[in-house]
């Protein structure tokens, strides 16, 4: 019998998450969910009190996987979920897409030529059968990458927000984008800025004895 291909489903609508991951050889299977992220705060934040800014998108990411695995459950192979979410700590508040263009404006004048901490929270759920070597395990961490914003006047910020770019993105900007004019430097993984850490993917693959090129399959050089 031939063995079954491994497949990573993705359980988040971002399209530069998609690319991170295929521009690393890994294609993905794109499985948004339908989770509230509002209310799943408030809900954890009734249980367990006030959460630390690093713990609200492991939160998000986790209840992402989790609503796509149980949606597919039984019909997904050899599959391994994962679900992903960033925020932006700044002044220790947390900040995720602006709600419009008045607050990305704001948020823009608040954090030029200042520095922000963009965290990404990764859950996975390894939802293999156990004969294709899957544990049923569930787990994830949060990869935090500090952020320095150059210092934008204030017609460079109203002309980067008219073009709708911040609207969609955690932390109203990007570095992969339009935004990456305007970030200046960072200290940690740049994907995990783009959403999505691949050298903690790879650490949390291993956990379940996924190594990485038995997910990713690149071109071979020259080729």
């Amino acid at each position: 019998m031939p063995a079954t291909t491994l497949q990573l489903v993705l359980a988040s609508a971002s399209a530069a998450r998609r690319a991170t991951l295929r521009s690393a050889g890994v294609e993905p299977t794109v499985i948004v969910s339908d989770v509230d992220e509002a209310t799943a705060v408030t809900e954890a934040e009734q249980r367990f009190g006030p959460l630390e800014p690093a713990d609200i998108p492991l939160l998000l990411a986790r209840a992402k996987s989790d609503a796509v695995a149980d949606q597919l459950s039984g019909t997904l192979g050899a599959a391994i979920v994962l679900g992903c979410d960033s925020v932006l700590e700044l002044d220790g508040e947390v900040h995720g897409k602006p709600a419009d263009a008045v607050e990305a404006t704001s948020r823009w004048r608040q954090m030029r030529g200042r520095s922000g901490t963009l965290h990404t929270g990764h859950w996975l759920r390894d939802e293999r059968d156990a004969e294709q070597g899957g544990t049923s395990g569930t787990f994830g961490a949060t990869a935090s990458t500090l952020v320095r914003f150059a210092d934008l006047s204030d017609a460079e910020i109203d002309a980067y927000v008219a073009t709708g770019e911040p609207l969609n993105v955690a932390g109203a900007f990007t570095v992969d984008g339009l935004g990456g004019a305007f970030v200046s430097g960072i200290e940690g993984d740049h994907h995990n800025v783009v959403g999505l850490s691949l050298p903690l993917l790879r650490e949390l693959l291993g956990q379940i004895g996924i190594a990485w090129f038995d997910l990713a399959h690149p071109r071979r050089v020259g080729s």
